[in-house]
């Protein structure tokens, strides 16, 4: 039973090594669910109301 074991400590580590060596870009940190990894060229601005904007006569 400890032979099993030991085969596939070894395996495991020669499968992380060959992965880690072939230059893919392996990521261990899980499934990602549609997150952004890379950032967009650019970002456009929300049309945010300005903080000087009158309050509406049913809050008065």
């Amino acid at each position: 039973m400890w032979k099993l074991l030991v085969g596939f400590i070894i395996f495991a580590a020669l499968a992380v090594f060959l992965l880690m060596k072939g230059g893919a870009n392996v990521d261990m940190g899980g499934e990602k669910h549609g997150i952004e990894t890379t950032e967009p060229a650019h970002e456009t601005p929300h049309d945010a109301a300005p903080a000087s904007a009158p309050a509406s006569a049913a809050s008065q």
